[in-house]
């Protein structure tokens, strides 16, 4: 683990423990002093911390801990802790095409579906490959601009709210055929990723399978006593 990531789930652990008096962390010259780093890396832990939804920036003020975090869980991944300026994305092939049986069923609709793939790079480089799939029906107008930018804005703009997700993870080895795309040896160890997206009203909006390489996610959740109970039994 890098000096970046070790000190974000130091912060992340110390504001779960209550570490931090009146939810607010140290300035960044008492934590580059503390975790003996430059200020240039606290300033990038800080900037991914924001990213990530955990602390707000008050110019003048110092860095307050967000206190939704605390009663929420918390979940963050290789690529959603990077903030939006720095991940890029190229579409590598949108078509319309007829639903298969399952997608109809999933979607709960009798309609075609706009298919693309998309790789996803960070600073540059190529972290992912993602496939998705988005009823016609629901979407007309959907392009392939649309589909290089955020599927959540666009989606959102169409005067639907996102509700939640349905998320599996899947280890996983790259095929020949992904190799080519995400430029890496045939059997490269990778996560496979398949999501389900649901709108407020709980229509699937969504489906979609990534498959990314230099994978990590990190989670912090309640501990659930009485599943934990029935499971004993």
């Amino acid at each position: 683990m890098n000096k970046t990531d070790f000190i974000i789930q130091d912060i992340i652990s110390k504001i779960y423990q209550r570490c931090f008096k009146d939810n607010k962390l140290p300035t960044q010259r008492e934590m580059a002093k503390q975790y003996n780093v430059s200020r240039f890396t606290i300033q990038k832990v800080v900037d991914q911390l924001f990213q990530m939804g955990v602390v707000d920036v008050i110019q003048g003020s110092g860095i307050f801990i967000q206190e939704k975090i605390i009663k929420n869980p918390l979940v963050f991944n290789s690529l959603t802790k990077s903030p939006y300026t720095k991940i890029d994305s190229k579409v590598l092939d949108f078509h319309r095409r007829s639903a298969t049986k399952e997608e109809t069923m999933i979607f709960q609709m009798d309609s075609d579906v706009w298919e693309f793939t998309r790789a996803r790079f960070v600073d540059y480089k190529l972290e992912q490959v993602e496939k998705s799939c988005l009823p016609v029906r629901l979407f007309p107008d959907l392009t392939v601009d649309h589909a290089r930018k955020s599927i959540q804005d666009y989606v959102e703009s169409q005067g639907y709210k996102i509700s939640y997700y349905l998320t599996q993870y899947i280890p996983t080895v790259v095929t020949k055929e992904d190799a080519e795309l995400l430029l890496c040896k045939k059997g490269t160890p990778a996560m496979k990723i398949q999501n389900r997206g649901f709108l407020r009203n709980g229509q699937v909006y969504e489906i979609s399978e990534i498959l990314a390489i230099d994978y990590s996610v990190s989670y912090i959740r309640p501990f659930d006593r009485e599943r934990h109970s029935q499971r004993l039994k």
